[in-house]
């Protein structure tokens, strides 16, 4: 922490005015949104809401928009800790947050490799698939959800 909070991009927000943490910090809100938004409602969809759906009309929009909202939920938070790093140190929160974060992006690597996955727009999808990719999407939708509400209780500690 001690590296991270020395480390240039650490010097460069604290030394960017007053506006630079607010910003990046409304990038970083906006982005968890977008990411939680789009993993929402693709899990739900998963777990079996709007069946009538097809899974591709939701995976389209909700997959590179989860994407995009990662990327930059990853780089403004690596903005906004570098600031005052030292200040985590003994945060169960933070290491709660990166804990999810890294399930939710393991979850995402072990869906990508399911056979359900690859004949998920099969109809219909046989019920031992439809229930592997229902028990991916509530796996999805704890880590998100535990990881939004570390984030938010990290300020609180």
């Amino acid at each position: 922490m001690v590296w991270l909070q020395g480390s240039l991009l650490g010097e460069l927000m604290r030394g960017s005015g007053v506006w630079a943490y607010g910003v990046v910090n409304l990038v970083h809100i906006l982005s968890v949104a977008t990411l939680f938004g789009s993993v929402l409602v693709l899990d739900l969809r998963l777990l079996g809401a709007w069946k009538r759906v097809p899974l591709a009309a939701l995976e389209q929009p909700t997959i590179p928009l989860a994407i995009a909202g990662f990327c930059c939920a990853a780089f403004s938070g690596v903005c906004l800790i570098t600031t005052n790093a030292t200040e985590y140190r003994g945060n169960p929160f933070v290491l709660i947050k990166f804990a999810a974060i890294a399930l939710g992006l393991l979850n995402v690597a072990v869906v990508a490799s399911l056979p359900a996955w690859r004949v998920r727009h099969a109809d219909p999808l046989p019920p031992n698939h439809r229930r592997a990719l229902a028990a991916a999407g509530g796996a999805s939708l704890a880590c998100w959800v535990t990881a939004a509400a570390a984030g938010r209780m990290i300020g609180y500690w």
